[in-house]
């Protein structure tokens, strides 16, 4: 009885962290189909008088928010492709390849997670500056095209693949690159999906660097245009409701389908030497 009430109380807590959690989403979804003025006022509603989809139309046709979200579509998609191509890629060789110096230079990649990323910032645009890309697509691209972190990551997941496995498909005469695409990438398929969850959530919602590589407002990603559009329109509360929702929601979707894949690559990818 008691191990009944205690389990009970524990799924109450959950739930209500849950609910207190999702309420401030659900009030920003709920604002953005309000009138205009409606989330401003006094008492404050939960739920709009009248549903209107007017700020959506106005996001994506006076105030031009499409290119935005395709741009934000493209470079995450692009940065998330490219990332896990190299990642998976140097994670294993890392786990799997013998070579001069492996474990000094992986010793070094993970003290270099200490770095702030802010730090970086400065040589990093004047490298990028140096080699024409301010300003371009690949000044975004480029610095997300490989992670310490992702190849951590991926590193600690094939060290759990057998290395008999390995032989076995050497044996049979495949060659290291076939072994990786054929073999590698599906064992391995849990934990890149994770890390490209991650790379994908990191770039859309990035707001930082994009702002400080793109001048031309034609390529501006999602959370910079919105962040300029709150500064023309900061009194509109539903029309900045409607522009969070739309940046939101891709990646919240995203996180729901993917979302078991997401927890067994978390779970496996603690595998140890």
């Amino acid at each position: 009885m008691r191990r009944a009430i205690a389990v009970v109380a524990l799924h109450g807590v959950l739930a209500a962290a849950a609910v207190l959690t999702l309420l401030p989403l659900l009030w920003m979804v709920s604002a953005s189909l309000m009138p205009a003025g409606e989330a401003s006022a006094l008492p404050p509603r939960l739920v709009p008088s009248a549903p209107t989809l007017a700020h959506y139309r106005t996001l994506f046709t006076r105030l031009d928010l499409a290119g935005a979200l395709a741009n934000s579509v493209f470079l995450a998609t692009v940065v998330t492709a490219i990332a896990l191509a190299l990642n998976s890629m140097a994670g294993y060789a890392f786990a799997k390849f013998q070579f001069a110096g492996r474990e000094r230079l992986f010793r070094l990649l993970l003290a270099a997670l200490v770095v702030p990323a802010q730090v970086a910032m400065l040589p990093l645009f004047l490298l990028l500056r140096a080699l024409g890309c301010i300003d371009t697509y690949w000044g975004v691209v480029i610095p997300g095209m490989a992670s310490i972190f992702g190849i951590f990551l991926v590193r600690q997941y094939a060290l759990g693949i057998p290395g008999s496995v390995l032989d076995a498909a050497r044996i049979d005469g495949a060659g290291e690159f076939r072994i990786y695409r054929t073999l590698v990438l599906w064992l391995c398929g849990p934990i890149l999906v994770t890390l490209g969850i991650f790379t994908f959530m990191g770039t859309w919602n990035d707001f930082m660097w994009p702002l400080i590589v793109l001048a031309d407002e034609r390529r501006y990603t999602l959370p910079v245009a919105l962040a300029n559009l709150a500064g023309e329109h900061v009194q509109d509360t539903e029309l900045m409701m409607a522009g969070a929702v739309v940046t939101v929601l891709p990646v919240v979707v995203l996180f729901a389908v993917l979302q078991r894949y997401y927890v067994a690559g978390i779970a496996a990818g603690g595998v140890k030497e």
